[in-house]
């Protein structure tokens, strides 16, 4: 069992953003604009703006009150959209209910949206298209990144995607059928998971529920991506995968933490470097 660690992965792609970001005319910029006080929200932005900070990237977080009103984000967004000085931008998620996050997130520029939420990002990765103009979602894209630096290839493998979210397992499925592989994207009214996750040559699961997937669930030699972030009543951080049980049958497995959560912020920073090519290239006359 080889352990996929996302940790050293992600350090190594940090460094080689570094060397080229030096180099650069100028240093690359991600806004992000965070509403609320949710402690998970305010922890994952503390993590991008410390790495760009470690690659050079100009980070700079916005701050909102939980009762911002919906207008006050929508007219940043579009003072940000025309400010040529930004390369990315991003909300962070979850909002407040008060907020649209649809109408939000279709506010931003497609060609700043380092997320790849936006429905134009969204199109362009499900149909394979423009990809070298396309953002895909950071987390999904991380898996991606992993999965090739170990040298698996998922050309023809069936893979279990457990998680139909917008945000992780719907791209993921994307880009898995983009390289050719078998998916089966599993949701909370599929009837029995284990049928497809026991098919399965590579299982993804992100649902946030802990040990959601155990031994018996899992075939000899199967590759295992948790995107699952759990904290226990103790304080331990946990995925969606019992690890301890289904390692040992493991070929490939993510930890966590260590694992996917890392290459979630690699890929937002390379995200956020491809922008800034983009955005300055289409500026050149």
């Amino acid at each position: 069992m080889t352990l996929l660690d996302g940790k050293s992965l992600s350090l190594q792609i940090q460094d080689t953003l570094q060397s080229i970001i030096t180099k650069l005319p100028s240093a690359p910029k991600l806004v992000v604009l965070l509403v609320g006080d949710d402690p998970a929200s305010h922890a994952y932005v503390g993590m991008k703006a410390k790495a760009c900070e470690r690659v050079g990237i100009v980070g700079e977080v916005l701050r909102f009150s939980h009762d911002v009103e919906e207008s006050e984000i929508l007219a940043h967004i579009e003072r940000l959209n025309r400010d040529t000085s930004v390369h990315g931008l991003l909300v962070q998620l979850p909002l407040p209910s008060h907020i649209n996050t649809t109408k939000i997130l279709e506010s931003i520029s497609p060609h700043k949206d380092v997320d790849g939420f936006h429905p134009l990002n969204v199109g362009r990765i499900q149909c394979n298209t423009q990809i070298d103009r396309a953002f895909a979602p950071a987390t999904p894209l991380g898996v991606m990144r992993l999965l090739e630096h170990y040298h698996i290839d998922v050309k023809g493998k069936n893979v279990a995607i457990i998680g139909a979210s917008n945000i992780v397992g719907k791209p993921l499925a994307a880009l898995m059928n983009n390289a050719c592989a078998t998916t089966s994207l599993c949701h909370i009214h599929t009837k029995d998971i284990s049928t497809y996750t026991r098919a399965a040559d590579i299982i993804c699961v992100g649902v946030g529920k802990p040990n959601l997937i155990g031994a018996d669930m899992v075939q000899e030699g199967a590759i295992v991506i948790d995107i699952g972030i759990n904290r226990l009543e103790s304080g331990a951080l946990v995925g969606d995968v019992e690890f301890e049980a289904v390692a040992p049958k493991c070929s490939f497995i993510t930890p966590v933490p260590g694992g996917v959560g890392p290459m979630t912020i690699a890929s937002l920073l390379e995200n956020t470097l491809k922008a800034y090519r983009l955005l300055e290239s289409s500026a050149t006359p």
